[in-house]
């Protein structure tokens, strides 16, 4: 399936909130929906949900107009909306029946579930009275109980502990490798970067920046290697000394050496002087901004 956004607008009022948004993304495939706060995330994720429509453009799926009920989407909100009164194991029934589910089925799926994400000892439990992060597991349970085709996870890794965090990034990587589509919303770069194969930025409800993260990544300046090594200052000496022609700076940058070369092309030369000197190298790359950097260069002028 080939899911799309096309040129969604959206205004509340007099203020408008989404601009010719666009966005695509396949079977087996995640793509990471970026934004500060108010950039127009959750607006355009409640427009693909059909919460509410959108002023202009379309949802599209495999190039028609989306049928959400024909389409089993599996939406997990930043904010917690399960009952916290009730016995989690009764809700999750409720909600999957909602979703046209069996009873019989939904019972097998949530323990399945319940027991993959460690809380079968919770089952006949009410939901307040657990911890904010196994509430989140029980969230995505309901999240996931129909085997959702189409999976939007907003903040998914809220109040999780780094082992909690773990177990919900083996489940996200097995959703990609069973071929779901995941729309995934995060301020945490580094999970971004991951899973997701390709990001669409938002800022002040505009894309400023999608594609391919390699692909983005490998667009900046090429020209500045990275070099872990326990002889720094004397490679960087080597650096200022012999390769005056080669090296325009050779900096330490926390634990690591950074040289800028004169020209990106000149990699290889570089590689090859280092190599005929006795340095003992641990690694040696290419320099490249992480998705946190990107992120920032393209939406720091957000109010």
């Amino acid at each position: 399936m080939k899911f799309q956004t096309e040129q969604l607008t959206k205004s509340f009022g007099e203020k408008q909130v989404l601009k010719n948004v666009s966005l695509q993304t396949q079977s087996g495939c995640a793509l990471g929906l970026l934004g500060r706060n108010g950039a127009g995330k959750t607006t355009t994720i409640r427009i693909v949900m059909g919460v509410f429509p959108p002023d202009s453009g379309r949802v599209l799926m495999d190039g028609e107009p989306i049928h959400r009920n024909r389409i089993n989407i599996g939406y997990l909100p930043e904010e917690r909306g399960l009952y916290p009164k009730k016995q989690i194991l009764e809700q999750l029934l409720y909600l999957a029946e909602l979703r046209g589910m069996s009873r019989k089925d939904a019972k097998a799926s949530a323990i399945r579930w319940l027991d993959r994400l460690e809380m079968g000892e919770h089952v006949n439990k009410k939901l307040d009275t657990l911890s904010k992060g196994n509430q989140q597991k029980i969230q995505l349970a309901a999240t996931l109980i129909t085997n959702p085709d189409f999976v939007i996870l907003d903040e998914p890794f809220s109040g999780l502990d780094p082992v909690n965090a773990m177990m919900l990034k083996d489940v996200v990587k097995e959703l990609i490798a069973q071929g779901k589509i995941v729309l995934f919303s995060s301020h945490q770069m580094s999970y971004v970067e991951e899973f997701c194969d390709t990001i669409a930025i938002l800022n002040r409800g505009e894309i400023v920046l999608s594609g391919n993260i390699r692909e983005i990544k490998h667009s900046y300046d090429r020209s500045k290697i990275m070099i872990s090594s326990v002889q720094k200052e004397q490679i960087a000496e080597f650096c200022k000394e012999k390769l005056v022609g080669l090296v325009e700076k050779a900096d330490r940058v926390g634990e690591e050496l950074k040289i800028t070369l004169k020209s990106a092309e000149r990699k290889g030369e570089l590689l090859f002087a280092l190599a005929q000197q006795p340095f003992d190298l641990d690694s040696v790359r290419v320099f490249e901004p992480s998705l946190n950097d990107i992120f920032v260069e393209y939406t720091e002028d957000a109010i």
